[in-house]
């Protein structure tokens, strides 16, 4: 079916971050699987092209477009090349600018927004840690308070771009004794003492992404590093996962569509028993119920995009197309890859790394489980 959420700007806008990935980012695959991590140069250009500042108001450089659907149609374009890259894009453009475009000060918006458009800082969020995933409120990482600055110890794992990362947005215990009203965000900058990276995790997929673990040791942040109010990082936490989620889902449904359209292509080319396999009525029918399903979840990740370009997207309803999309994205891809047969299974093929690459989809962005929990609470269950 057709969409309807997008004119003519943005299929415009399409066409450039087309042309960006086809350019910058398609014909580098190769060296970013092998580095496990996407160069500077690709941060870089995509900086140049203006789409790494689309929440950013123009006086810090970016575009301030004040248009959602600008930042669902890079993110799907991203998605069509790869899951991992969208990831890493993902965190920087699209969870971490709120932060910093909302909270920010002014002079802290002048310090780091500029270079954070331009792609000479790149982003990312410390919030999970060893101890526990998606409760944010179980943090450990502390930060206590001295002379002109806050005393930061503690680990963050599972950060994506946290192997490159020039400002990681990280949340700490500023007061144990209020719980969850006790956590304050820190924006933690590259060379600060006692701030050390891990290694780069080694993940069953999206090996692209250089996903770290983080280590901050007596790491001295000052005052003017405090990103919103003290003891209210929690309450800002929440106020800006409804983005994240409603951005997982952007990527998760475009990364599937993508990969079930080459799926198509390929079940009519391969033949088996003399005939091409797509001809099967088995098969047939399972790709019919595929494309249904993938369209049907289209129409309600675009609704969850315009719901939130209005800011009328809850919570509730951000965790219902996360988990949604999630679902449905990884059964597309195991579908995709059963079409393929052995092959599928291959490395060499785009199916089985896309395949790989979806499984984390049910579990960040607050687990599948997690959703399921706050749609059920909101039933008065």
């Amino acid at each position: 079916m057709e969409r309807v959420i997008f004119n003519e700007d943005h299929h415009a806008f399409r066409a450039s971050a087309k042309e960006y990935c086809d350019r910058s980012l398609v014909p580098r695959m190769e060296q970013f699987l092998e580095e496990k991590t996407i160069d500077r140069g690709a941060w870089l250009e995509a900086g140049k092209q203006g789409f790494l500042g689309l929440d950013v108001p123009e006086e810090y450089g970016g575009s301030s477009v004040g248009d959602y659907r600008f930042n669902a149609v890079f993110a799907e374009e991203v998605s069509k090349v790869s899951a991992s890259l969208s990831s890493c894009f993902g965190i920087h453009f699209d969870c971490a600018a709120p932060y910093l475009v909302d909270l920010g000060t002014e002079e802290q918006k002048q310090r780091w927004l500029p270079k954070f458009c331009s792609g000479e800082y790149v982003a990312a969020i410390g919030m999970t840690e060893p101890s526990g995933g998606s409760d944010l409120a179980a943090l450990k990482t502390s930060a206590k308070k001295v002379d002109n600055g806050w005393v930061v110890n503690g680990s963050k794992t599972f950060i994506t771009n946290g192997d490159m990362a020039d400002l990681v947005i990280v949340a700490a215990r500023t007061d144990p004794a209020k719980g969850a009203k006790g956590i304050t965000l820190f924006v933690v900058e590259e060379g600060m003492d006692g701030f050390a990276r891990g290694r780069k995790l080694d993940k069953v997929g999206q090996t692209e992404s250089g996903t770290s673990e983080l280590f901050f040791e007596d790491v001295f942040v000052p005052d003017g590093n405090v990103l919103g109010e003290v003891d209210r990082g929690f309450i800002h936490m929440m106020e800006r996962l409804a983005q994240e989620r409603v951005g997982a889902a952007v990527s998760n449904i475009a990364q599937a569509t993508q990969i079930l359209d080459e799926t198509i292509d390929y079940v009519k080319q391969r033949k088996a028993f003399g005939q091409p396999v797509g001809s099967f009525q088995y098969n047939k029918f399972v790709i019919a119920e595929l494309v249904t399903k993938a369209e049907v979840t289209q129409a309600y990740v675009d609704n969850a995009i315009v719901a939130h370009d209005e800011d009328r997207l809850s919570a509730v309803d951000a965790a219902k197309v996360k988990w949604w999309s999630a679902q449905v994205q990884n059964e597309i891809l195991d579908a995709c890859v059963q079409l393929h047969g052995g092959y599928g299974y291959m490395n060499e093929y785009r199916v089985a790394r896309a395949w790989r690459d979806a499984r984390v989809t049910k579990i960040w962005a607050g687990s599948n489980e997690i959703m399921k929990e706050l749609i059920g609470r909101d039933l008065g269950l």
